[in-house]
């Protein structure tokens, strides 16, 4: 597998966390290179065949501040020779009618959506509503750390199992 490039925003550190996870599960042998959206630009993305993009969803289901001012560059990007996967992190009991729309606002203003590799099932959270749900899945990895703290690891070992068959 070529390396991984896994970009996330994160405002309070949870989406942190879950980013660290995602390489712990990958193992040693794999090359993750983690990148805070924050303190990175769009030429390091440029660098990988592999993406991992990372958001929480913030208020009613907006992106983190970070992807906010970032989610312009994207177009630079050539996604038709690149293989992207997403994972949200968001709170269903809260914010049901917009769980983890911040994913799916990601989702929504990428310039190339058939690079999009890991779709996850809906089933396992209970929420009315979600722009990161297409299709009957969501459109990447979602994670409930308020509500389903104790899924998480289960769930990022799973995903990963799944990329590393979906990445080249």
């Amino acid at each position: 597998m070529e390396p991984v490039g896994l970009f996330y925003g994160s405002t309070y550190g949870m989406t942190e966390k879950v980013a660290d996870k995602i390489k712990k599960a990958f193992g040693k042998s794999a090359k993750i290179d983690i990148f805070n959206l924050k303190d990175t630009s769009v030429e390091e993305m440029k660098k990988y065949t592999n993406l991992i993009f990372g958001t929480s969803a913030w208020g009613i289901g907006e992106m983190q501040d970070d992807w906010e001012r970032f989610i312009d560059n994207l177009p630079e990007v050539d996604f038709s020779t690149r293989k992207l996967a997403l994972f949200g992190l968001g709170d269903q009991k809260e914010y049901p009618e917009s769980f983890v729309d911040g994913l799916g606002t990601l989702y929504c203003r990428l310039p190339e959506k058939s690079a999009v590799v890991g779709y996850w099932p809906v089933e396992g959270y209970d929420y009315y509503f979600s722009l990161a749900e297409k299709d009957g899945k969501f459109v990447g990895l979602v994670i409930d750390e308020h509500h389903q703290k104790d899924l998480t690891d289960k769930r990022v070992k799973a995903w990963v199992a799944q990329l590393k068959k979906e990445f080249v």
